[in-house]
């Protein structure tokens, strides 16, 4: 075995070394140091890996450079924390330049040694600026699986943006505590070991370069997923140019696999659902129960685009680490879960060319065990919205996706508005374009950010909350240049719903003050500020006519008031049903 299990930082070296073993690497160029001293003992002793020693980092570095330029892969530098980093620099910049890939690799002092004069320490966190292609700062190291799950996932991320779009520098800053020697102080059994190993390593699959530039590698994919008969196909979080083409691929590949289509509400293929007749809207609910998560589990994972906002998704495939395929045109790593995944940065709208000659599977029962169950929720969930006549939260999702009239464009703000919208959006083929800023789910500049959308478009709706709202109310001076419409309807729950699922919410009254943070707003009077037209919707019939007829010009607000609290507890109630049901 290659891993080293004598102390947290031999361990957690020895997986960066042994993952970039089986990635392809060849050389690697050490500049002696004391902090980098697992970093150093760990290539040293790797016998497929031939590490170089040259006491001048800058030498190093060009010298470095020059392997890479001539075997036109990755070469690793090391060294240890403080300036000798520094001297990396200028072979850096030429590498930036020439699109030469290196990955750099810099030991660092323990946060807790950080600004405070301790010696060979200083700010080394995006040491080399805007010149890599990548940069990163591990945690801090750790024998915890799911540690190591992360730290190879990064290692394989690191190697991959070296290479692509363009050769260039990656630069990973490492963190050790002492001590730095190869002292035991792990009592791991032998059968440890071996688990740990076969956990990280057994079902690796290196990075694939061809593909890139290759397509038709995508077909040895296509028979791979064929000879299983449990897969599920994800359709999560994206936005792709086409969204009507990038639907028609992913059904086409689930009619061809006979796998179910697992679909996001910030995926189109909600809003394009007579294409798709394996879709699934309901897996949160449908995972909720013990029994349907257990019997469910697929034995492999096509993902498009993101994970799903969904938690309850999330924990069922990080509980199994089920071997993933990620399809993406996206450069970034998606891997949240750091599953055995691998990435396949392809356009989905080529798919079909090299779906045609594949025959089409028997329906399995595996798919028909997650369309029944989807189908009986369906029908139970819409017999209760149309029945409930009170105005609350959840139902505005549902009424949306069936009433807004055809492509319409509709940003779903963060926190609850999302939420809401993943478990009550239903299927229609209505063609609703959905937009959304996940990238980091924050909800700054969530106004200002659908009048961008609303510019010199159809007419366009906001679905948001009340502080959401409100932390962008500049966002209304726009409204005097704005050409075209954006009607925001506005889920009034007097503070920040989101949290009242948390258990910070049962610390009563700090919850209120500091996380709910109720601003009693009057909107009225508000929106007469800005000159922006205002309605209260008091039903659901007075909502659904408005749907029907949006506004042209101009901004306007439509207010829904809701009760957090009530509408926590329902959502709350509504959930825990499917547990045991």
């Amino acid at each position: 075995m290659t891993l080293d299990f004598r102390n947290i930082n031999t361990l957690w070296s020895s997986i960066i070394v042994e993952t970039l073993a089986k990635l392809g690497l060849k050389n690697a160029i050490i500049s002696p140091g004391s902090r980098s001293t697992p970093l150093t003992l760990a290539f040293a002793q790797n016998n497929f890996i031939n590490s170089i020693p040259i006491l001048d980092e800058r030498s190093a570095s060009f010298f470095a450079l020059g392997l890479a330029k001539k075997n036109k892969i990755p070469t690793v530098l090391i060294c240890t924390s403080g300036t000798a980093g520094a001297n990396f620099y200028p072979a850096i910049i030429e590498a930036k330049y020439s699109n030469i890939p290196l990955i750099i690799l810099t030991a660092d002092r323990p946060p807790e040694l950080r600004n405070s004069h301790s010696g060979q320490t200083i700010n080394q966190v995006n040491l080399y600026g805007n010149y890599p292609n990548w940069h990163t700062e591990l945690s801090l190291p750790s024998n915890d699986l799911e540690r190591l799950f992360y730290l190879r996932q990064n290692i394989i991320y690191s190697w991959e943006k070296s290479c692509f779009p363009s050769r260039g520098i990656v630069h990973i800053n490492i963190p050790f505590r002492e001590p730095l020697a190869p002292v035991s102080e792990l009592e791991i059994s032998e059968e440890k070991k071996t688990f740990i190993y076969q956990q990280l390593f057994t079902n690796f699959t290196p990075v694939n370069h061809s593909l890139k530039k290759n397509h038709l590698d995508l077909k040895k994919y296509l028979k791979l997923w064929q000879s299983h008969s449990k897969g599920i196909i994800i359709a999560g979080i994206d936005s792709p140019d086409n969204p009507q083409l990038y639907s028609e691929a992913i059904a086409f590949l689930s009619q061809s696999l006979n796998f179910p289509v697992l679909g996001e509400a910030l995926s189109p293929v909600r809003n394009f659902s007579i294409i798709n007749e394996h879709l699934i809207i309901n897996y949160d609910v449908i995972l909720r129960n013990l029994e349907n998560a257990n019997n469910l589990i697929p034995e492999i994972v096509i993902l498009f685009g993101e994970y799903p906002t969904s938690k309850q998704l999330r924990n069922w495939l990080n509980d199994h680490k089920i071997p993933t395929y990620i399809i993406t045109t996206s450069e970034d790593n998606l891997d949240a879960l750091h599953t055995n995944s691998i990435h396949l940065r392809i356009n989905p709208e080529n798919f079909s060319k090299y779906l045609t000659n594949f025959d089409k599977k028997a329906t399995s029962n595996y798919l028909y065990q997650w369309l029944k169950i989807d189908e009986k929720i369906t029908i139970n969930l819409n017999e209760m919205m149309n029945e409930k006549e009170e105005i609350f939260e959840a139902k505005v999702a549902w009424m949306l996706s069936q009433y807004l009239p055809e492509k319409t464009p509709i940003f779903i703000a963060n926190s609850m508005s999302v939420r809401y919208a993943e478990f009550f959006w239903q299927k229609n083929n209505r063609q609703i374009q959905t937009y959304f800023s996940r990238g980091t789910n924050g909800i700054e500049g969530t106004l200002s950010t659908a009048l961008g959308i609303a510019y010199q478009n159809k007419p366009t709706v906001l679905l948001t909350g009340d502080l959401a709202l409100l932390h962008d109310t500049n966002g209304f001076l726009i409204n005097q240049y704005l050409e075209g419409s954006l009607t925001i309807i506005l889920i009034n729950n007097n503070g920040g719903g989101i949290f009242e699922m948390l258990p910070i919410a049962d610390c009563q009254p700090l919850f209120e003050k500091y996380f709910a943070t109720p601003q009693l707003i009057d909107f009225t009077n508000l929106t007469k500020t800005y000159n922006v037209d205002y309605k209260l919707i008091n039903n659901w019939q007075q909502l659904q006519n408005l749907l029907t007829n949006l506004p042209e010009k101009g901004i306007n607000l439509w207010e829904i008031k809701t009760n957090r609290k009530n509408d926590t507890i329902w959502l709350k109630d509504y959930l825990s049903f499917f547990i045991d049901s």
